[in-house]
């Protein structure tokens, strides 16, 4: 293996490793040399890691809530303690509580936004404390890389998935707050946004193939990503938010001022507003919003977004 892909020696956490996108990726970390702390929920964590341990590689399960703040403690811990250190995070872990907004309750907001966020937040907290003691213990930086996990939700804002979008694009927020805040230490931070036929979504990704005799929703599509933008070789790649699926991986921009509107005299008044900013949306198309409809054109795979 090319050394610049290896993780040899490295470890890595997944969380909501124990089926689907994250099982795909933990075995991606594991087939290139990395030990890998699996949690999940329940038993289904000590399936991966056998299935890690059976093809050579190294795991250990620790199975708990994201959503507990102490969890992202005990998920480093479990890291340093077994194996020495810690390299890799990959945050996964989430749950749908899909309602349109009008039939929103307290608790689907709250679990939605609880362990997607909240979970996101609690082990990049806890790895982040590893990382900056790491570096000052070293002189220097030292190797860390996070990827989280978004969704195209926060780029249209799906309509039955109000706390789903939002949990996402809060995601984005702390990847670049993270790639900002610890780039210091060594640390790259990104964010994915892939499209998988897992249980939580296949009720939405139907049966297909393409080329290359992998399911074009296959979750091992997305683990190979993971796998490379965990590896040296993505030393560069930082603060970055990828759609990932089928046969393609799509950079996304950054947001970019679209017009600005300036006072003539200094301050605005009510009526200005209505003179200049009324007429530029006159004619304007319903779908020109701060949504990205534009990424909808990737999509050859006859799927809707999830």
């Amino acid at each position: 293996m090319n050394a610049d892909l290896s993780l040899a020696g490295r470890t890595a956490i997944v969380t909501g490793a124990g089926a689907g996108l994250g099982r795909a990726e933990a075995l991606a970390l594991a087939a290139q040399g990395a030990n890998v702390v699996v949690n999940d929920m329940g038993p289904a964590a000590e399936k991966v890691v056998a299935e890690i341990t059976g093809a050579g590689g190294s795991a250990i399960a620790v199975t708990g809530d994201v959503g507990d703040w102490s969890m992202g403690d005990t998920l480093v811990s479990a890291a340093v303690d077994t194996y020495g250190s810690l390299d890799v995070l990959v945050n996964n872990a989430g749950v749908l509580r899909d309602k349109m907004l009008f039939n929103l309750s307290e608790s689907d907001w709250d679990d939605v936004i609880r362990v997607h966020l909240k979970g996101h937040a609690a082990v990049s907290r806890a790895a982040a404390v590893h990382w900056r003691a790491a570096s000052k213990a070293a002189g220097g930086p030292v190797y860390g890389r996070v990827v989280n996990t978004a969704s195209e939700a926060f780029l249209f804002g799906s309509p039955g998935q109000p706390n789903y979008s939002a949990a996402k694009a809060g995601i984005v927020a702390l990847t670049l707050s993270t790639s900002a805040g610890l780039a210091r230490y060594g640390v790259r931070a990104n964010a994915i946004c892939p499209r998988a036929r897992t249980s939580m979504t296949e009720a939405t990704f139907g049966e297909g193939t393409s080329p290359g005799g992998l399911d074009a929703m296959a979750p091992e599509r997305v683990g190979t990503f993971v796998g490379y933008l965990a590896s040296p070789a993505a030393e560069r790649i930082s603060g970055q938010v990828f759609i990932v699926y089928g046969d393609m991986v799509a950079l996304m921009a950054a947001p970019a001022v679209e017009q600005k509107f300036t006072a003539a005299d200094g301050v605005f008044s009510a009526e200005e507003f209505g003179e200049q900013i009324t007429p530029y949306f006159a004619d304007r198309d319903a779908h020109r919003t701060y949504a990205a409809y534009s990424v909808a054109a990737l999509d050859t795979t006859g799927t809707n977004s999830r």
